[in-house]
């Protein structure tokens, strides 16, 4: 099934060239029509998809879906939007980047795909490290894992600059214990977008990452 239509990239090209307010309003029926309904209908086709292999997913596209307007108190760039359109799908869903699941970012440029765990606390680290720690033969085998690098390459995130001294010694057999972050990236040709094929490339990339996803989800509980 197609759900996007050529305009959802020319939309957000537009939007690049006449990022203000005035020219969103002037073209929120298109944002609508060209963008919002039809991420809307994928992604609640895409949760139906994942919950026939995890049931326990109990979250909705609208608990997904980022907004497209960025917080620029903090930023110099004051553009008011998004040239891109994310959701992330979890159990936390948007409200907590923590949990691990799979983050979508659809763009003019690339399909972004990631997995695994971005914003964790203090807390959830200390779970991963100490899981690494108890057993780094099974961290290594997840990360080392042919599906996973063909489709995700190595492991992204900020590392510490200073190893906390119980660590330090693991650290030396696993360097990967310095991470702050811990999540793969994939990007794909914008072409894909348009595709009969979107879910069930979508799919691939999940089924691929949730042994990764699993790992974490039971470390930052630990």
């Amino acid at each position: 099934m197609k759900y996007f239509t050529p305009d959802f990239v020319e939309f957000f090209m537009d939007l690049a060239k006449n990022n203000h307010k005035d020219w969103f309003h002037e073209n929120k029926k298109r944002y609508e029509l060209s963008v919002k309904k039809p991420f809307t209908l994928f992604l609640t086709d895409l949760i139906t998809e994942i919950q026939k292999f995890d049931p326990t997913l109990a979250i909705e596209s609208k608990d997904c879906i980022l907004r497209i307007n960025k917080d620029i108190r903090f930023s110099k760039d004051k553009t008011p939007y998004n040239l891109y359109y994310t959701a992330f799908i979890s159990a936390g869903g948007k409200n907590d980047k923590s949990i691990p699941g799979l983050f979508l970012r659809f763009s003019p440029e690339e399909i972004g795909i990631m997995a695994g765990c971005y914003g964790v606390s203090a807390t959830q680290l200390l779970g991963i490290r100490n899981t690494i720690q108890a057993d780094i033969a099974i961290f290594k085998k997840l990360y080392t894992d042919k599906k996973l690098i063909d489709k995700f390459g190595s492991i992204q995130g900020e590392e510490l600059k200073r190893i906390p001294k119980e660590f330090q010694a693991t650290y030396e057999k696993e360097p990967l214990i310095a991470k702050k972050q811990f999540y793969v990236v994939a990007m794909r040709e914008p072409e894909l977008l348009t595709s009969d094929h979107l879910i069930n490339e979508i799919m691939l990339y999940w089924h691929t990452a949730r042994p990764f996803n699993d790992y974490l989800t039971k470390a930052i509980k630990s």
